[in-house]
């Protein structure tokens, strides 16, 4: 599918626009906490008036799965590794490229890149190794 044919998220295709350019970020509240777009309101407090923060440029693998039977938008690229990653104050979901599934650990270090699933050609948040 073309990008001219994809229907735009507004705040997260903006978002993934940002983290292509080198320029991820996140948005901070009044109060520090942290969230990724599109947010208006920290969910926590209720406060509006979140900023624009840069993201750090390495996280850590806090969690991670390897998925071997997917769903049918990612069947041609299982198997695949899921994780959840720390870049500071926000956790972030996505898929493991560029190391072996059997060697991904909790506690390593990637980077945050964009990607695209290879069964729909559909961009998704990849992790690289640092």
């Amino acid at each position: 599918m073309s990008d001219d044919e994809r229907v735009r998220d507004a705040g997260y295709d903006d978002w993934l626009d940002a983290v292509e350019a080198g320029e991820p970020y996140y948005l901070e509240s009044p109060s520090g906490n942290g969230w990724l777009p599109p947010r208006e309101v920290d969910p926590e407090t209720g406060e509006r008036g979140l900023s624009e923060e840069p993201l750090p440029d390495t996280g850590e693998i806090l969690t991670m799965t390897t998925t071997n039977v997917a769903g049918p938008s990612f069947a041609d690229d299982a198997p695949f590794v899921v994780a959840v990653v720390q870049f500071g104050p926000v956790r972030i979901t996505g898929q493991v490229h560029g190391i072996d599934h059997d060697d991904v650990e909790i506690g390593q270090e990637v980077e945050l890149s964009v990607g695209e699933n290879e069964t729909e050609g559909e961009r998704v948040i990849v992790f690289e190794p640092a």
